[in-house]
C-alpha cells in the first residue's frame, strides 16, 4: 500500500496559519469576457489591408481604439477588485472602465462609418457604448470607509501600503522564476498573512506607527532574501537553501500574524474604553445599562 509522507515543509502540512490559504479569496472577474475584447476586433486587420488608403486608416484607427478600450477595461476590472477587497479604499484616480465604454463606442462608430455609412456609425457607437457599460459597469466613483479618517494620516498609510504591495509583487515575480510548487504555495500563504496586516492598518491608520517596520524593513528583507534564494535555487536546486528559505517564511509569517493579533487586541481595548466612558456618562444621567 502506498504511504503518504509529509514533513514540516510539505504542502499538505504546516502551521495553522497556512491551513486555509484561500480564506477570503474571491474569483477574479478579469477573465474570459475581458480577454474576448482583445480578440473580437482582430478581423479588422484583414479589412484594413484589403481596403483603399483612406478606409485603411479608418479601420486601423478603429482597431486601435478597441484594443485600447480592452486594455483599459482589464485594468479597470483589476482596480475594481482591489477596491472591493478592502474595507477602506480610494476610488480609482482614472475611471478606466468608463473610458473603455467610450472608446468601444468610438471604435465601433469608426468601423461602422468605414464599412457602411453615417447612420450605421451612430448606431454602432451608441450600442457599443451601452453594451460595454452594461457588461462591465462603472468604476467606483466614491471613496469607501474614509468617513472621519484624517486625510494626512490616510495618505501616509496609502504610501506605505503601496510600497508593501510593490515588495509583495517582487516576491511573487522572483518566486515564479524558481518554478517550485511548494515554494509558491508557501509564499502565497505568507503574502496572505502580510495582506491581513495591511488591511488592519488601512482600517485604522493609527496602527501605522506600530506596524511600519513590518510593512517596510521586514518586508524588504523578505524580498531581498527571496531574490537571493531564487538565484541560488535556479542554479543548483539546493534542498538546504530551500529548507532555510521556507523556515524563514514560517518565522516571518508567525511574526506578522502575532503583530496583527496585537493590533486587533489594541483596537478592542480602545473599544472597551469607549464603552466604559459611555456607560459612565449614561450613569451620570441616571441611566443604568446591564453589562451582561
Amino acid at each position: 500500500m502506498a504511504e503518504r509522507f509529509g514533513g514540516k515543509y510539505s504542502p499538505k502540512t504546516g502551521n495553522a496559519a497556512g491551513e486555509d490559504s484561500y480564506h477570503g479569496a474571491r474569483r477574479s472577474r478579469v477573465g474570459g469576457r475581458v480577454n474576448f475584447l482583445f480578440l473580437a476586433p482582430l478581423p479588422m486587420i484583414w479589412q484594413a489591408f484589403t481596403a483603399p488608403p483612406v478606409e485603411m486608416f479608418l479601420w486601423i484607427t478603429a482597431l486601435s481604439d478597441l484594443l485600447l478600450a480592452a486594455w483599459l477595461t482589464r485594468a479597470g476590472q483589476q482596480a475594481h477588485e482591489a477596491y472591493e477587497a478592502r474595507k477602506v479604499a480610494r476610488r480609482p484616480a482614472l475611471p478606466r472602465k468608463i473610458l473603455g465604454s467610450i472608446l468601444t463606442g468610438t471604435g465601433l462608430a469608426i468601423a461602422g462609418y468605414a464599412g457602411f455609412g453615417v447612420l450605421e456609425a451612430a448606431l454602432f457607437g451608441v450600442l457599443g457604448t451601452a453594451l460595454h457599460f452594461a457588461a462591465f459597469g462603472p468604476d467606483p466613483l466614491v471613496n469607501k470607509g474614509m468617513d472621519g479618517i484624517d486625510q494626512f494620516q490616510n495618505d501616509r498609510v496609502a504610501r506605505v501600503v503601496g510600497q508593501a504591495e510593490e515588495h509583495l509583487a517582487a516576491i511573487s515575480a522572483a518566486t515564479n522564476r524558481a518554478a517550485d510548487r511548494q515554494v509558491s504555495s508557501r509564499v502565497a500563504r505568507f503574502q496572505h498573512q502580510v495582506r491581513e496586516l495591511l488591511r488592519t492598518v488601512e482600517e485604522d491608520p493609527r496602527d501605522l506607527t506600530a506596524a511600519r517596520k513590518f510593512m517596510g524593513v521586514y518586508l524588504k528583507g523578505a524580498r531581498d532574501a527571496t531574490e537571493k534564494f531564487v538565484d541560488i535555487y535556479t542554479r543548483a536546486r539546493s534542498t538546504e537553501a530551500k529548507n532555510d528559505y521556507l523556515a524563514l517564511l514560517s518565522d516571518l509569517q508567525d511574526s506578522f500574524s502575532a503583530k496583527n493579533r496585537h493590533l486587533l487586541l489594541d483596537d478592542r481595548s480602545d473599544l472597551n474604553i469607549e464603552i466604559e466612558v459611555l456607560r459612565d456618562r449614561l450613569a451620570q444621567e441616571g441611566i443604568r445599562l446591564d453589562k451582561s
